[in-house]
Protein backbone atom coordinates (compact mmCIF):
# COMPACT_ATOMS: atom_id res chain seq x y z
CA UNK A 1 0.00 0.00 0.00
CA UNK A 2 1.28 3.39 -0.90
CA UNK A 3 1.98 6.11 1.58
CA UNK A 4 -0.06 9.31 0.73
CA UNK A 5 1.98 12.22 -0.28
CA UNK A 6 2.43 14.61 1.87
CA UNK A 7 3.00 18.59 1.88
CA UNK A 8 5.24 20.28 3.49
CA UNK A 9 2.76 21.69 5.73
CA UNK A 10 1.32 18.27 6.65
CA UNK A 11 4.43 16.83 7.87
CA UNK A 12 5.82 19.77 9.52
CA UNK A 13 2.05 19.13 11.49
CA UNK A 14 2.62 15.18 11.73
CA UNK A 15 6.07 16.09 14.11
CA UNK A 16 4.64 18.88 16.10
CA UNK A 17 1.90 16.57 17.28
CA UNK A 18 5.05 14.09 17.94
CA UNK A 19 6.42 16.61 19.41
CA UNK A 20 3.50 17.82 21.56
CA UNK A 21 3.23 14.54 23.09
CA UNK A 22 6.43 14.58 24.67
CA UNK A 23 6.19 18.03 25.60
CA UNK A 24 3.49 17.25 27.70
CA UNK A 25 4.63 14.17 29.16
CA UNK A 26 7.70 16.98 30.76
CA UNK A 27 4.74 19.04 31.91
CA UNK A 28 3.30 15.95 33.59
CA UNK A 29 6.86 15.00 34.90
CA UNK A 30 7.06 18.28 36.53
CA UNK A 31 9.47 19.74 34.23
CA UNK A 32 7.49 22.63 32.90
CA UNK A 33 9.75 25.36 34.48
CA UNK A 34 12.99 23.80 33.23
CA UNK A 35 11.23 23.59 29.61
CA UNK A 36 11.52 27.31 30.16
CA UNK A 37 14.33 27.91 31.24
CA UNK A 38 15.95 29.04 28.39
CA UNK A 39 13.07 30.54 26.31
CA UNK A 40 15.68 31.96 23.97
CA UNK A 41 15.54 29.04 22.33
CA UNK A 42 13.45 26.90 23.45
CA UNK A 43 10.50 29.75 23.30
CA UNK A 44 7.92 29.96 26.32
CA UNK A 45 6.22 27.17 26.42
CA UNK A 46 2.66 26.88 28.32
CA UNK A 47 0.06 24.13 28.10
CA UNK A 48 -3.57 24.82 26.94
CA UNK A 49 -6.36 22.66 28.35
CA UNK A 50 -9.82 23.20 26.28
CA UNK A 51 -12.79 21.20 25.65
CA UNK A 52 -12.76 19.27 22.28
CA UNK A 53 -15.81 20.50 20.05
CA UNK A 54 -17.02 17.42 19.18
CA UNK A 55 -16.23 15.17 21.88
CA UNK A 56 -16.32 17.11 25.05
CA UNK A 57 -13.43 15.00 26.50
CA UNK A 58 -10.60 17.75 28.24
CA UNK A 59 -7.37 17.99 25.43
CA UNK A 60 -4.26 19.57 25.99
CA UNK A 61 -2.01 21.48 23.83
CA UNK A 62 1.57 22.89 24.28
CA UNK A 63 1.97 26.19 22.10
CA UNK A 64 4.47 28.88 22.58
CA UNK A 65 3.10 32.15 24.39
CA UNK A 66 3.52 35.89 25.89
CA UNK A 67 2.00 37.59 28.43
CA UNK A 68 1.43 41.45 27.65
CA UNK A 69 -0.10 43.88 29.48
CA UNK A 70 -1.67 40.62 31.78
CA UNK A 71 -3.35 38.94 29.25
CA UNK A 72 -1.53 35.72 27.65
CA UNK A 73 -0.81 35.66 23.99
CA UNK A 74 -0.32 32.64 21.54
CA UNK A 75 -0.81 31.68 17.75
CA UNK A 76 -2.36 28.78 15.39
CA UNK A 77 0.68 28.48 13.24
CA UNK A 78 -0.82 26.23 11.26
CA UNK A 79 -4.04 28.37 10.96
CA UNK A 80 -7.25 28.09 11.26
CA UNK A 81 -7.63 24.29 10.61
CA UNK A 82 -5.66 23.54 14.03
CA UNK A 83 -8.03 21.71 16.41
CA UNK A 84 -6.99 23.20 19.44
CA UNK A 85 -7.69 26.57 17.84
CA UNK A 86 -11.44 25.55 16.67
CA UNK A 87 -11.72 24.38 20.11
CA UNK A 88 -10.95 27.11 21.60
CA UNK A 89 -14.07 28.91 19.24
CA UNK A 90 -16.51 26.43 20.18
CA UNK A 91 -15.40 26.64 23.89
CA UNK A 92 -13.37 29.62 24.83
CA UNK A 93 -13.21 28.23 28.64
CA UNK A 94 -9.56 27.03 29.43
CA UNK A 95 -7.08 26.21 31.55
CA UNK A 96 -3.53 27.18 30.97
CA UNK A 97 -0.24 25.43 32.74
CA UNK A 98 2.59 28.22 32.87
CA UNK A 99 5.97 27.39 34.91
CA UNK A 100 4.67 27.73 38.21
CA UNK A 101 1.15 28.17 37.86
CA UNK A 102 -1.88 27.04 36.80
CA UNK A 103 -4.56 29.99 35.53
CA UNK A 104 -8.27 29.81 34.11
CA UNK A 105 -9.25 32.08 31.27
CA UNK A 106 -11.70 32.70 28.19
CA UNK A 107 -9.97 32.87 24.86
CA UNK A 108 -11.01 34.52 21.74
CA UNK A 109 -9.24 35.04 18.22
CA UNK A 110 -7.84 39.21 17.91
CA UNK A 111 -6.60 38.09 14.52
CA UNK A 112 -8.05 41.43 13.39
CA UNK A 113 -7.32 43.67 15.90
CA UNK A 114 -5.49 47.07 15.52
CA UNK A 115 -2.32 45.65 17.68
CA UNK A 116 -2.18 42.28 15.50
CA UNK A 117 1.04 42.43 14.00
CA UNK A 118 3.18 43.84 16.86
CA UNK A 119 1.81 41.75 19.28
CA UNK A 120 2.00 38.69 16.79
CA UNK A 121 6.02 39.15 16.38
CA UNK A 122 6.17 39.09 20.14
CA UNK A 123 4.58 35.52 20.26
CA UNK A 124 6.96 34.39 17.91
CA UNK A 125 10.33 35.93 19.47
CA UNK A 126 8.93 34.43 22.33
CA UNK A 127 8.66 31.36 20.34
CA UNK A 128 12.59 30.55 20.56
CA UNK A 129 13.56 28.50 17.43
CA UNK A 130 9.85 27.33 16.42
CA UNK A 131 9.56 30.52 14.67
CA UNK A 132 12.89 29.49 12.34
CA UNK A 133 11.87 26.31 11.68
CA UNK A 134 8.97 28.28 9.70
CA UNK A 135 11.49 30.38 7.69
CA UNK A 136 10.78 33.30 10.03
CA UNK A 137 13.02 35.67 11.23
CA UNK A 138 10.99 37.63 13.52
CA UNK A 139 13.43 39.94 14.82
CA UNK A 140 14.49 40.67 11.32
CA UNK A 141 11.79 40.64 9.05
CA UNK A 142 9.94 43.60 7.74
CA UNK A 143 6.25 44.49 8.87
CA UNK A 144 5.16 43.18 5.63
CA UNK A 145 6.91 40.25 5.42
CA UNK A 146 5.58 38.99 8.26
CA UNK A 147 2.01 40.01 7.37
CA UNK A 148 3.16 37.50 4.19
CA UNK A 149 4.10 34.74 6.02
CA UNK A 150 1.76 34.77 8.70
CA UNK A 151 -1.57 35.03 6.79
CA UNK A 152 -2.81 31.67 7.47
CA UNK A 153 -1.94 32.10 11.26
CA UNK A 154 -4.55 33.22 14.08
CA UNK A 155 -3.82 35.17 17.46
CA UNK A 156 -5.17 34.66 20.51
CA UNK A 157 -5.82 36.24 23.39
CA UNK A 158 -6.53 34.29 26.40
CA UNK A 159 -7.84 37.01 29.70
CA UNK A 160 -6.56 35.14 32.86
CA UNK A 161 -9.52 34.97 35.33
Amino acid sequence: MERPILTSGERWRRIFKRFNRLMLLLWWLGLGRWINAWPAVGGRIMVISHTGRNSGLRRRTPVNYVMVDGDVYCTAGFGPRSDWYRNLLANPEVELWLPGSRRTGWAEDVSGCEQHLPLLRQVLIASGFAAYLAGINPRSISDEGLRKATADYRLVRIRLT
